[in-house]
């Protein structure tokens, strides 16, 4: 009989070992609650606990990452989106992340799509196409104020992909196509304007010095002549053989003087 005795305490030492004895991570803590109440948050290492009085509820602290599903966002110039982003969390008070709320994870979750609707609500497409940095911080600042009273902390908030309508995509793109050709157009006007100007400037310079009128057309004949042509017909300025011609009229009439 005795070692019936001894097989039944052994059961129920089997019992209530891992029900006395608990071992807590690193990166967890376990909040223990006695008859109902709360007693505090243990851990990490090994702890024992009264068994069929006391309850061990774990808490993870390490990061969450945590996906918002797409929401379809009217922005405030009337334009219709689908947004989604990606919410990064922990738990910095774990007995606040039991007692106060039944689910922390659901409850961000639920916080973090409504704040997205609001927010980007009231911002223009401009704004959430060109400043998303500024957008992610709002976001963060709002969900972290509301998660705050249950032990949770919001780090950080990213929105991911911002979805158009085809109809606007083709309409953004034939604005860009536009912008595009402006710019084009004014980079050549400056070009010519600024042409127009070094013309100005060469075309006042030779206007005082007619010379130079000369050399530049001299050199344009050696520029023609280098190339491969069989016939070169060109005209000769007046300019140029004037001087020839009035040497040749000094000459004639230095001759009738002489005789």
């Amino acid at each position: 009989m005795p070692w019936i005795i001894y097989i039944i305490i052994g059961f129920v030492v089997l019992i209530l070992v891992p029900m006395t004895v608990k071992i807590v991570a690193e990166y967890e803590r376990g909040v223990i609650f006695r008859l109902g109440r709360l007693v505090g948050a243990k851990g990490p290492g090994l702890f024992l606990i009264i068994p069929f009085a006391d309850r061990m509820v774990k808490v993870d602290l390490r990061v969450i990452t945590m996906d918002v599903p797409s929401q379809e966002v009217i922005t405030r110039d009337n334009v219709t989106v689908r947004v989604n982003a990606v919410v990064f969390l922990r738990v910095v008070d774990p007995e606040s992340a039991v007692v106060k709320v039944l689910d922390h994870i659901r409850a961000t979750s639920q916080i973090s799509q409504t704040t997205l609707r609001n927010v980007l609500g009231q911002s223009e497409l401009d704004e959430l196409l060109a400043q998303r940095e500024k957008l992610n911080e709002t976001l963060q600042k709002i969900i972290d104020e509301q998660t705050d009273p249950w032990g949770v902390k919001v780090s950080a908030v990213e929105i991911k992909e911002v979805e158009l309508a085809e109809t606007m995509r083709r309409m953004m793109a034939a604005q860009a196509e536009a912008e595009r050709e402006r710019r084009a157009k004014i980079i050549h006007a400056e070009g010519e304007f600024q042409a127009a100007e070094k013309l100005a400037q060469a075309g006042a310079i030779i206007a005082k010095e007619p010379v130079t009128l000369q050399l530049r057309y001299l050199q344009t004949l050696t520029e023609v002549a280098s190339e491969r042509n069989s016939t070169l017909i060109f005209p000769l300025p007046i300019d140029l053989i004037s001087m020839f011609m009035n040497r040749g009229a000094s000459g004639q009439s230095g001759e009738k003087t002489t005789k």
